[in-house]
């Protein structure tokens, strides 16, 4: 069971017994393309992933609106997936897109980056679901496996991408809103994909999970209302969260909500040892809390682009994950840390958390 044939094994590092992973959220490339301030905001982001690209970890996730598609151009929107991957190709670092609703527009769509990844970035390991999985909108669900060594038969953990739709007023042939949920075809697919692993590679107990969504759940909302930030430390800047801000939320009078319940039920029954569901989205937010519910931990990313909405004291950054080799179910250590190097909300996401 490998959908990599033609890619190189992700493993551990060796020398440090660790797997890393840095996740950038919310690039937002391509606003006002039309005056100065927006390509020097890109230029900004550029030197922001090649400052925390000189830690060399081992993976990098890009978590969803790497452009603001209502700003592009047709003649050159997907071209901006070709400026995003530069560090990153220097580096030769091994990485994975997420998408989000911005990244669904007139003149771009989520395959379209999806491809155009591929074409552009040798170690992209973004790809497209089976046709019929993800729904209008939203093919970007996949996974990676990371291996401890290159001979092992079975992956020791594996990276969850899922499409959360959303935005563009003119894809549908009726000109509605895209859904801004996880599709509920992903509910099944997560099942059969879980159940090959299982016979593929034995059962789960071995095998941790971390999972990226662009947008958050929809139980998100009512997670932050009780938020202690004792325990669940970081930036609290987007409260309360409002319409659009999480799953199912953005056009509730043509489609309701809680639209993504499938999707959520599916994820936390099937995917085992799943140590953090984690999103972008709301700029304003870094914190991790766990849902009682479903017993899981949700993490935001750091709003990493100089694209989008923010403010200067929230800083810009990434959100790190470190896995140690000797206890990957155990858990995963996390924090943030800003373009100057500081580190906070740093948070060790096991069964004790929060």
């Amino acid at each position: 069971l490998n959908p990599y044939p033609n890619k190189p094994r992700l493993t551990f590092n060796h020398a440090t017994g660790t797997f890393r992973i840095m996740v950038f959220s919310d690039l937002h490339y391509g606003e006002n393309p039309w005056d100065v301030w927006g390509p020097e905001q890109d230029k900004n982001s550029t030197i922001l992933m090649r400052k925390v690209l000189e830690e060399n970890p081992d993976y990098v996730v890009l978590n969803g609106d790497l452009i603001t598609g209502e700003n592009t151009f047709r003649e050159n929107a997907t071209t901006l997936i070709d400026e995003i991957v530069v560090p990153l190709n220097a580096a030769k670092i091994p990485f994975s897109s997420t998408h989000g609703n911005h990244d669904n527009n007139v003149n771009i769509t989520h395959l379209a980056e999806i491809e155009r990844e591929q074409l552009v970035a040798p170690l992209s390991y973004t790809r497209a679901a089976p046709h019929g999985v993800g729904g209008e909108g939203g093919p970007g669900n996949y996974w990676v496996p990371i291996y401890k060594t290159k001979s092992d038969a079975a992956p020791a953990l594996i990276l969850w991408f899922f499409d959360s739709r959303g935005k563009s007023d003119q894809i549908l042939a009726d000109q509605t809103q895209l859904p801004d949920w996880v599709d509920a075809t992903v509910a099944e697919w997560i099942k059969t994909e879980t159940e090959m692993m299982d016979q593929s590679w034995g059962p789960p107990t071995n095998r941790a999970a971390l999972a990226f969504v662009h947008i958050p759940p929809n139980v998100v909302q009512s997670l932050s209302e009780t938020l202690d930030n004792t325990k669940d430390p970081g930036l609290n800047a987007d409260e309360p969260l409002g319409v659009g801000s999480t799953q199912s939320t953005s056009n509730t009078t043509l489609y309701g909500t809680g639209n993504d319940k499938p999707f959520w039920d599916s994820l936390n029954t099937h995917i085992k040892n799943l140590h953090a569901v984690v999103s972008g989205h709301d700029h304003g937010n870094e914190w991790c809390t766990r849902d009682p519910e479903k017993n899981v931990v949700f993490c935001f990313d750091k709003h990493a682009g100089y694209g989008g909405y923010g403010s200067p004291d929230w800083g810009h950054g990434v959100r790190d994950f470190i896995f140690h080799v000797n206890n990957i179910t155990e858990g995963v250590d996390s924090w943030i840390r800003l373009e100057d190097g500081t580190k906070r909300a740093i948070v060790r996401l096991d069964k004790d958390f929060s």
